[in-house]
């Protein structure tokens, strides 16, 4: 049996190393554009200076001697032929499988804003290569434009900081960070960002951007008619799965990215998926379950993805903790919600028929994973008769005679 892994991500790694477990003697191959292994979840701390590139690797020191992995580096994939069973890559050698897993994860995509992909001053932040690009632009550019305030946008942001630059933040939603967190939250952070010089601007979208002789944008105009001087942009608001390779393969995608069932398994049976690369759940947790949970089953050991608690979040900007679990923001009135702010430390659940569905904790983040439990089992929070805020594991838990906790209805 050979075992072929295309991208060294956070779900192409989870998976090599559930396969090695359940299947000790099987090739496996792993193929990656990447020449290091590393997590882009910490980018930021590498941009500010606080990390070297060996720290950012999430896996083992001999990752690949104490997996038995055969790893091809700083090559990418420009085809796969399911027929043959065969992955073409760019420097014309061609690999054979058994079994497939494609992690290939997901690349920056630059909106269709006049100007914006024509300009020689704009970059993505999604690897390696783009911070060694930014490390050398704040030696000489000191006004950059960080587009979108999303987690990938304040991680960006932060590093900058570091940097010593003057850095305009602008976000189309109301506030940052508008998947994580609600307007209470994000103003927290939104004050300390301003604190430290950052411009922001929320609720209005980039028009156009305005670009010299040269090449390179000078200012952005915004949606509002503002506009704002630059002399470099980095665009954090948006990313496209890395499914191009696969055009003409038969192999189903969507206009998200590649698809494939709760076991990993796309449209070929010997082919799966995992991570980013789907364009639905682009946070770690997910990536890493799904690639142990497609490697389970092309390792014939039958597993499903039951839990896509996809939307968990934690965070910490500027010393500032915070997580968030579910949905933060309810669509109507048939949640409720209930919120202990004491300025310091903000808590809220939002929950409906007795089920949380959703929490932010800031400042404090202690009761997190008694939160992360309820949310995930879907326990019914109306069979204890005390404050929401005041619950703990004795109201559902019960230990078992090995100290473990378990769960009865």
């Amino acid at each position: 049996m050979r075992y072929v892994v295309i991208g060294a991500s956070a779900a192409g790694i989870s998976g090599i190393r559930e396969l090695r477990k359940l299947d000790k003697t099987s090739e496996i191959i792993l193929i990656s554009k990447d020449k290091e292994i590393y997590s882009r979840c910490i980018l930021h701390h590498y941009l500010g200076g606080h990390r070297t590139v060996p720290e950012l690797n999430f896996a083992e020191s001999n990752f690949e001697e104490l997996y038995q992995v055969q790893w091809m580096k700083g090559v990418a994939c420009t085809g796969v032929r399911p027929a043959e069973k065969k992955v073409a890559l760019e420097d014309g050698q061609e690999v054979s499988y058994d079994k497939l897993l494609i992690a290939t994860g997901s690349h920056t995509f630059i909106p269709p804003i006049k100007n914006l992909k024509e300009a020689n001053n704009v970059i993505g932040f999604r690897n390696i290569e783009d911070i060694e690009t930014l490390k050398e632009v704040a030696k000489t550019h000191k006004n950059i434009l960080v587009m979108g305030a999303g987690l990938v946008g304040l991680d960006c942001t932060s590093g900058l900081l570091e940097l010593g630059v003057n850095v305009t933040m602008v976000e189309m939603a109301g506030w940052m960070l508008v998947r994580q967190l609600d307007p209470r939250a994000a103003k927290t952070y939104q004050d300390a960002f301003a604190a430290k010089g950052v411009k922001q601007y929320y609720g209005d979208g980039i028009a156009e951007a305005v670009m010299n002789e040269e090449g390179n944008i000078t200012s952005v105009i915004l949606s509002s008619g503002t506009e704002i001087p630059c002399d470099y942009v980095v665009v954090t608001a948006g990313v496209r799965s890395n499914v191009e390779f696969l055009e003409g393969s038969g192999i189903e995608t969507s206009r998200f990215g590649l698809v494939y069932d709760v076991t990993g398994k796309t449209s070929d049976d010997d082919i799966y998926g995992a991570g980013d690369v789907s364009g639905t759940s682009p946070i770690w947790p997910v990536a890493v379950k799904e690639g142990i949970i497609a490697a389970s089953n092309m390792a014939g050991v039958p597993r499903k993805m039951t839990d896509f608690f996809a939307s968990k979040s934690t965070m910490n900007f500027l010393g500032i903790p915070s997580m968030s679990l579910g949905n933060v923001n309810p669509e109507d009135n048939s949640y409720s919600v209930e919120i202990k702010d004491t300025g310091d430390s903000y808590k809220k659940i939002v929950h409906q028929d007795g089920k949380i569905i959703g929490a932010i904790l800031q400042g404090d983040l202690a009761y997190g994973g008694i939160l992360q439990q309820l949310i995930a089992r879907r326990i019914d929070i109306t069979k204890v008769k005390k404050p929401i805020f005041d619950v703990d594991y004795s109201d559902f838990f019960h230990i078992n005679e090995n100290f473990e906790y378990y769960y009865e209805d």
